[in-house]
């Protein structure tokens, strides 16, 4: 296998990939446009692991799927930076805070429809 990755397709793709950067530290990896400025293809860097985003057409993979990304202890800081970024609009399942698993853990669908755990 040459790589594996994750792919989201939402609306408002160049919106969702400024969102991502900003809640993750991400780093462009590629972009290619649809002739309307949205992505056909882009690819952001996440702490070493790579999200594709495509804008959505009105088909629909799949059903429940979440995202989630295990920093490990010490990586407080990057778990409450994007639960800060990625709360705005967003429908919150679990508050940052603690549970039976991790001191530092939150859910929640991201106002792009994206679902998102994050914990240490």
């Amino acid at each position: 296998m040459h790589r594996s990755m994750f792919q989201v397709y939402v609306k408002d793709s160049v919106k969702a990939v400024e969102l991502y950067q900003l809640a993750f530290d991400a780093k462009i990896k590629g972009v290619h446009e649809n002739e309307d400025g949205s992505y056909m293809h882009a690819e952001l860097d996440i702490f070493g692991q790579v999200l594709a985003l495509s804008e959505s057409v009105d088909a629909t993979f799949g059903t429940n799927m979440q995202f989630c990304l295990h920093m490990g202890g010490g990586n407080e800081e990057k778990v409450k930076k994007a639960y800060e970024v990625l709360r705005d609009g967003a429908e919150i399942n679990q508050p940052l805070g603690e549970n039976f698993y991790s001191p530092l853990c939150f859910m929640l669908r991201d106002k792009f429809g994206v679902c998102w755990c994050m914990f240490v």
